[in-house]
């Protein structure tokens, strides 16, 4: 899943160009269960092969959600850490 340049959208309207895991770390621990509930990351052009979105989760933590629709692959696992998430997407 790599791409020359990257996005970020939240929920509540938070856009960022090529986010550092720093500001990924951020978007993230922003999220809430009222308004600002998911994050997306995906290349930025016009219909992107793949993204990856961070949800919060209500008993707590996050859902990660990888989607390639080139490779028809789809993972989703859950984190507590948002070091691990922002860390884990960076790389």
């Amino acid at each position: 899943m790599a791409a020359r340049y990257y996005c970020t959208d939240s929920e509540n309207g938070d856009h960022v160009d090529d986010p550092s895991e720093d500001a990924l770390f951020e978007l993230i621990g922003e999220l809430n269960d009222q308004d600002n509930t998911f994050v997306v990351i995906q290349p930025d052009q016009d219909d992107p092969a793949w993204f990856a979105s961070v949800a919060v989760l209500d008993e707590g933590g996050y859902e990660i959600v990888r989607r390639d629709t080139a490779r028809r692959e789809h993972h989703v696992s859950t984190e507590n850490r948002i070091d691990r998430i922002a860390g884990d997407l960076t790389k």
